[in-house]
């Protein structure tokens, strides 16, 4: 592996992606537990894995919650288009996008639409409400679809390694 700046694409061997995988399936495990899976010693395991961290291969650790659990009832999936494709217009609505903790997901797209957002809530009134606060002119919107899945059929945040 080498060491790179955010861009650059990192190349993985055999090693990085067990360390990947294991790490994927379970955030939480012990460097000794992950070095036995891996084949490696517990120092090489670590100074991988800090080697992994340090090129941005691995950007962080998180917990995943069930929203529904805990009252999020609602993930939507909002269509927007923009009042103009300029630069300004665009970074405009990115930075409003990144305060909104509702926005779990916002993506620039090339298509009929020009980003896509997944946006999670309690209920619909909440809903109405977020769209009708943010989802506005102010932010550089100018027309919004909001489509609701009615079922969650797969949901994963594991990159496939076997295809690389």
């Amino acid at each position: 592996m080498k060491s790179s700046s955010k861009n650059i694409l990192i190349k993985l061997d055999r090693i990085d992606k067990s360390i990947i995988r294991a790490l994927q399936q379970n955030g939480r495990i012990q460097n000794n537990d992950l070095a036995k899976e891996v084949g490696l010693s517990p120092s090489s395991c670590l100074r991988r894995v800090k080697l992994l961290e340090e090129a941005g291969v691995i950007q962080n650790y998180t917990t995943v919650v069930d929203p529904q659990k805990i009252g999020f009832q609602l993930i939507l999936f909002s269509r927007i288009w923009l009042v103009g494709q300029d630069a300004e217009t665009i970074d405009r609505f990115i930075e409003a996008m990144k305060e909104l903790p509702q926005v779990m997901e916002c993506y620039i797209i090339l298509g009929e639409c020009d980003a896509m957002l997944k946006v999670v809530v309690p209920d619909l009134e909440n809903y109405r409400k977020f769209q009708s606060t943010h989802l506005t002119k102010k932010n550089g919107i100018t027309s919004v679809k909001t489509d609701l899945p009615s079922q969650i059929i797969k949901q994963s945040f594991q990159l496939p390694l076997e295809d690389l």
